[in-house]
């Protein structure tokens, strides 16, 4: 009797999670893996990791994906000149402190550094930290806790500083 060859899937999530860990750890920004028709590309930058996952799909999927960021993006409240707007670089869930019987992260008033943490955004039961990546002053929180964010959907209006 001849043992069946049991192939893994990229797509497993204890994997995701141990090449998140291997890219903190060495400081990685991309991972790129292909197997057979299967690939995962775990991308992270300035903003927190992202991860973009891909299988051969039809293609009309990619354009489903993009439309609901587009109107997002036009739907964007307008800054002013002297403040900025802080987007989402993920798509997720928004949490507004770390745990639930925790204090929020920010609050109107609070200034912030680049590296100050302003949130989580868990997608696929990974919570992301969220870096202000600019210096200001929080002028305006745009979500609510637990909403459902995307990719460059504003989060908080902060004053430059």
């Amino acid at each position: 009797m001849g043992k069946a060859k049991q192939e893994t899937s990229v797509f497993d999530v204890k994997q995701v999670r141990e090449l998140i860990e291997l890219m903190e750890a060495h400081d990685l920004n991309e991972v790129d893996l292909k197997q057979a028709d299967q690939r995962i590309r775990l991308r992270r930058g300035g903003e927190g990791p992202v991860a973009y996952a891909a299988a051969p799909a039809p293609v009309a999927a990619p354009a489903a994906v993009a439309a609901p960021a587009a109107a997002a993006s036009s739907a964007a409240p307008a800054a002013d000149d002297d403040t900025d707007l802080i987007l989402s670089p993920t798509i997720g869930t928004y949490y507004s402190r770390p745990k639930p019987d925790a204090p929020e992260f920010l609050k109107v008033g609070d200034t912030v550094t680049p590296e100050t943490i302003i949130c989580l955004v868990e997608a696929m039961k990974m919570f992301n930290e969220i870096p202000a990546g600019v210096s200001g002053t929080i002028v305006e929180i745009l979500v609510k806790n637990e909403q459902p964010v995307h990719v460059d959907m504003p989060l908080f209006r902060i004053k430059k500083s």
